[in-house]
């Protein structure tokens, strides 16, 4: 029993991350109907600007910059590569998003070098006792930031004029410019928002390993959550984070024990199965619209 419960544990500390990743894609995608596919060169980028700035500045207020830095940096390529796409195939605006991802990935890759850089983390791998099951402490830190920075942002979305402007313009871009809303501002705020988003779950993913050219690849598990959850809803994107952190934190504990025959590493590529599976049953997902078009 202890060892499920760690398991649970580590993967809802883990499933944080995916969740603050999912709610930046499913943001931009509720906004503009574009899947952002350089979240994961955001993530690595912020992550890599704490580290740097944790020396002079200590870690909380280095993550508070590198968030805030990094906001503006994908503000900063929306205003330039993406909003002169505006009206043009969705398609070849996800396709744009892919290259402003490697493009940034190349650049950061410059200042990560072949070392790992450490983000300075209070906590390191160190765990503490939580109702008698021992939870590494940067797990613990995860859930309460990711539980912070989510009801933050559904009040923002419900109590403040922009938070409304954004989810009327989600809802119908076309009414929502009848109504005075600036579309244009709303873009621009869903990058930036995605963007500080992605630098908080970079941060956290490199907290105890460090910071690496490879750690982007973490950021394509929120793909499997945001389809678990429903691309649309924000709701999902944050159940689904949470339930593929879950399923392959188990799935780790327990499949060598199981199914041994599956590999060593098949907890890696379990959150995939469960999106196959999910796309198969209910290609919406559990909380997505289901659209229905009339032939």
């Amino acid at each position: 029993m202890i060892e499920f419960l760690q398991g649970v544990a580590g993967g809802l500390g883990d499933g944080s991350v995916y969740a603050l990743l999912a709610l930046g894609f499913v943001i931009i995608y509720k906004s503009t109907r574009v899947i952002n596919f350089s979240q994961p060169a955001f993530m690595l980028a912020g992550a890599v600007l704490v580290s740097y700035l944790v020396g002079p500045l200590g870690f909380y207020l280095a993550v508070a910059v590198g968030v805030l830095v990094t906001a503006m940096l994908a503000l900063g390529v929306e205003r330039v590569a993406v909003r002169p796409m505006i009206g043009k195939p969705v398609f070849a605006i996800a396709i744009i998003t892919l290259g402003i991802d490697i493009a940034m990935r190349v650049v950061v890759n410059g200042f990560i070098g072949t070392d790992v850089r450490q983000v300075g983390d209070p906590w390191g791998l160190a765990s503490r006792p939580l109702l008698g099951v021992p939870v590494q402490e940067r797990h613990i830190a995860m859930v309460l930031t990711a539980a912070v920075a989510v009801a933050l942002l559904f009040a923002f979305f419900k109590y403040t004029r922009i938070g409304l402007a954004m989810r009327a313009s989600a809802v119908d871009q076309e009414a929502a410019l009848t109504q005075g809303v600036s579309v244009g501002t709303v873009f621009a705020l869903s990058w930036a928002i995605a963007g500080g988003l992605a630098a908080i779950g970079g941060t956290f993913v490199a907290t105890g390993a460090g910071a690496d050219q490879q750690m982007w690849i973490i950021a394509l598990k929120a793909l499997p959550a945001i389809i678990l959850g429903g691309l649309d809803s924000l709701e999902g994107a944050v159940a689904g984070g949470l339930i593929i952190g879950v399923v392959e934190s188990l799935v780790g504990t327990y499949q060598a024990d199981i199914a041994p025959w599956l590999g060593n590493n098949f907890a890696v590529v379990s959150p995939y199965v469960v999106m196959l599976l999910v796309l198969l049953v209910r290609p919406y997902g559990l909380f997505g619209t289901r659209e229905v078009e009339r032939v």
